[in-house]
């Protein structure tokens, strides 16, 4: 009788998810126990610890370079450098939203489980190395957001923007499945990689590397389907429907949290899926991907000038900087899968800072989203003008800004992949969008407040996030180095191999 051999149980790849879900649920039993208390601080100091902890354990992993859990987690740089990342973010929004939810009074527990729990689902879609596990991710901190979009429960606007988001989800989550399902019946697998016997372990990469080309016609129906699926979270044209509603009914928070974290995860899942394992059906879709990225840019930029609501014009920001992103993913090399972490990551710091302004800049029940209500705050507030100042020259990529290395490295891939004429497109709707940012600083520095000036409590943490996240921004536009080269260390799974042109595990 053969020796029973028990299976080896590796849970790094997926221990700052675990954290997470632990914190979450611990959270949750803790305010339970405590019960109803006037101040409630320990609420976002759990989360914090659960955060730092998770992105602990995602930074111990920084160098490892291998398939977990039968293949379905890759424990890699470029998850770990996604992960860090996402709690980065996570934590600032549980700072901002702390003081948001004091002074509007809905401070629950909820709000921190949800937050741990969307960062969790986010992660796991970055180690996602299976079609399966890629989808539960991103529904995962979708049902999340859902919830958290709808937090102002007293709000009709909120409970709309909500409605909305879910139903479009769940629609790009069928065009997804639907992906899926055909890439199995191409592939016989679900896996992107597979394992060194593409007959016994199948995956994606194994299949392409060894399948005529005249079998894959299957797979790039799949792809099409997939494109769709991960369009709608990344906010690219023409599934960016429910974005605007969605921005501007969520808490201000929130919304931030969404345009940095959403989109960094639905990015992840992208480059390693596109620019990776379907590295030799870059011909196929290519084509696609360029539409989406030139009609993204255009509109996001366009509508976003007529825009009256900052909450609203930032939303076509968001989209318009999805545009800019995919020029990455259009040029498949290293340079673009480094640049666009490079652009997340910078990107979703100025995009936090400039909602943790909103947050105090709007008041109580967020009455003042209007562009009219920033007339004059450079006189009433002008560290708060400052910084979001700040925030709007980096996302109009202004030199001496992140923004603006961010976009020249995703242009500068983009170029050297041949696409000069996307970037030009690229190049021409960035200065469309630094119309619609001058636009609010016109006001808070060139017309006079409507009215008294109204004092604006800004709390201690949403202080903190704001100076946070003002010097990243000026400190990666002037000292870019370090964080490009981590991005650069974090692209090691995107290395083709010569003869397969595939991203060998370990290249």
């Amino acid at each position: 009788m053969p020796e029973f051999t028990p299976p080896q149980v590796q849970l790094a790849g997926v221990a700052p998810e675990i954290t997470l879900l632990v914190s979450a649920l611990i959270l949750l039993i803790v305010d339970t126990l405590i019960g109803e208390r006037p101040n409630r601080w320990f609420l976002p100091v759990m989360a914090t610890a659960g955060l730092v902890l998770a992105g602990a354990f995602a930074a111990s992993t920084w160098g490892d370079n291998e398939l977990q859990l039968s293949g379905a987690i890759a424990l890699d740089g470029f998850a770990s450098f996604v992960k860090i990342s996402l709690a980065v973010f996570g934590l600032l929004t549980v700072w901002v939203g702390r003081d948001y939810l004091v002074r509007d009074a809905l401070e629950d527990s909820e709000f921190y489980a949800l937050v741990l729990l969307a960062v969790a689902g986010m992660m796991l879609m970055a180690a996602a190395a299976d079609l399966i596990i890629m989808f539960l991710a991103l529904e995962t901190f979708s049902i999340a957001l859902y919830v958290l979009v709808a937090f102002k429960s007293g709000s009709l606007t909120s409970q709309e923007s909500a409605m909305k988001y879910f139903l479009l989800g769940a629609f790009s989550s069928a065009f997804f499945l639907l992906g899926i399902a055909l890439t199995y019946g191409a592939v016989g697998s679900t896996a992107l990689y597979g394992g060194r016997d593409p007959v016994s372990e199948p995956g994606i990469a194994s299949f392409l590397s060894t399948s005529p080309t005249a079998n894959t016609g299957l797979l790039v129906l799949a792809t099409g389907f997939l494109i769709i699926g991960l369009g709608f979270k990344i906010a690219a044209v023409p599934f960016h429907a429910w974005t605007p509603d969605a921005y501007q009914g969520a808490p201000s928070p929130i919304t931030g949290f969404m345009a940095a974290g959403t989109k960094f995860a639905a990015f992840a899942a992208i480059l390693r899926l596109f620019d990776a394992t379907l590295f030799s059906l870059r011909a196929e879709w290519r084509p696609l991907v360029i539409a989406i990225a030139v009609a993204t840019m255009i509109i996001g930029s366009v509508l976003a000038v007529v825009q009256d609501d900052i909450k609203r014009l930032l939303a076509y920001s968001s989209i318009a900087h999805a545009g800019f992103i995919l020029t990455a993913v259009i040029a498949a090399n290293d340079r673009g899968v480094s640049g666009a972490l490079f652009y997340l990551a910078t990107y979703g710091l100025a995009v936090l800072g400039a909602f943790a302004v909103v947050s105090v800049v709007s008041g109580q029940d967020e009455a003042r989203v209007r562009l009219a209500g920033y007339k004059g705050l450079f006189f009433d507030h002008p560290a708060l003008a400052v910084a979001l100042t700040l925030f709007l020259l980096s996302l109009a990529g202004v030199p001496v800004t992140a923004g603006f290395f961010g976009k020249l490295v995703v242009f500068g891939a983009a170029v050297q992949a041949s696409y000069s004429w996307v970037v030009a497109i690229g190049v021409i709707t960035s200065a469309i969008a630094a119309f619609f940012y001058l636009k609010i600083m016109v006001r808070m520095y060139l017309e006079e407040s409507e009215g008294e000036s109204s004092p604006l409590p800004i709390g201690r943490l949403a202080a903190g996030v704001i100076a946070i996240t003002a010097v990243a921004t000026i400190g990666f536009g002037v000292v870019p180095g370090p964080l490009l080269r981590a991005a650069e260390d974090a692209t090691m799974f995107f290395q083709p191999a010569p003869e397969t042109g595939q991203a060998p595990l370990g290249g």
